[in-house]
């Protein structure tokens, strides 16, 4: 009788309920043996150990210890990671390739909620929502009613200009095409061409900042793309633009950032900052026409299930010798978010 796959899980007990609710745990104890009663966070220990020496295949998540070739040593049968989040860059060495082992990630189903986060703060960013707002809710009798106009605002007729075709970015572009803007792209990777078939306009970044009513960043964290938004950058763009950032904090100077935005020349929504989190009392907290949120753009509640669903059909597809369709190559990992 041919030996069952056996499959661990190596996630943070906060998230394992969301991403593998019990419907989920169910289906991939049809496929594998799994103990949903043990999830790890760290590989020490004689319970590890004993897991690893069995286990074909490892489903991680956040909290997920890094997997290095003194993991890979205790897990002589290990075959497969399959990781229920987005970026492997930090639980993933470089070893794990060289061992042969298939890499998954799910970050294409975490990218939907970060791009249906953007779609809806371009829509919010572009009515200038927060500044109004703010100006709404401090109004006194008898005073000013400059939060009535509208004039200049809404994502009609705009110009958004997207940074980086990432998983994140091509959703947003496909998500543009439904609104009736210009949409220009900076993705030193892509010809003009195949930005053509996105439906956007190959630019350089100089031009995409002078252009764009909006800016929206998809971009990896590389040491090429630190402060890729620097102040020089960030000057470029027209009065009333607003940058939008749900990537990487460091892609962006957060001091130049501060300085424009202080002034009201420019706004920005904020899912990412660099430092993360920003130290209580930044001046960014305090200003009407930013927000900032903490880091929730990704799946969150409700939406962590979609991971898990991913996760699960990955597991299913390996067994079956299917390609897996959140294969990480080698070639990709420093590349990626």
């Amino acid at each position: 009788m041919p030996r069952r796959p056996v499959a661990a899980f190596a996630i943070a007990p906060w998230a394992f309920g969301g991403v593998f609710p019990a419907d989920l745990v169910t289906r991939l104890r049809h496929l594998v043996d799994i103990d949903p009663a043990t999830t790890f966070t760290s590989f020490e220990g004689p319970s590890a150990a004993a897991v690893l020496a069995r286990a074909d295949i490892l489903l991680t998540g956040w909290g997920c210890p890094r997997i290095d070739a003194t993991v890979l040593e205790a897990a002589p049968r290990l075959r497969a990671l399959v990781h229920a989040a987005g970026t492997v860059k930090t639980s993933v060495d470089p070893v794990v390739f060289e061992r042969g082992l298939l890499v998954s990630t799910a970050a294409e189903a975490n990218a939907v909620p970060v791009a249906d986060y953007t779609m809806a703060m371009l829509v919010l960013g572009a009515k200038q929502v927060f500044g109004r707002a703010r100006r709404y809710a401090t109004a006194v009798e008898g005073g000013p009613v400059d939060w009535l106009s509208g004039d200049g605002t809404g994502l009609h007729g705009c110009t958004v200009g997207v940074i980086g075709a990432s998983r994140v970015g091509r959703l947003v572009l496909r998500r543009l095409r439904e609104f009736d803007v210009e949409v220009l792209l900076y993705d030193p990777y892509l010809t003009a061409a195949e930005a053509s078939r996105l439906g956007a306009e190959a630019v350089g970044m100089d031009d995409l900042c002078r252009r764009s009513d909006l800016v929206t960043v998809h971009a990896p964290a590389l040491p090429e793309t630190r402060h890729m938004l620097d102040g020089r950058r960030l000057d470029l763009l027209p009065d009333g633009a607003t940058v939008i950032n749900t990537a990487r904090g460091a892609l962006i100077d957060t001091e130049a950032l501060t300085r424009l935005c202080a002034t009201g020349r420019i706004s920005a929504v904020l899912d990412v900052t660099d430092p993360e989190p920003l130290p209580p009392g930044h001046p960014l907290f305090g200003l009407p026409n930013v927000l900032i949120t903490p880091h929730l753009a990704g799946a969150q509640g409700r939406e962590m299930r979609r991971l898990g669903e991913f996760a699960v059909a990955e597991v299913s597809r390996f067994l079956s010798g299917t390609p897996l369709l959140g294969r990480v190559q080698p070639e990709q990992l420093p590349y990626i978010a």
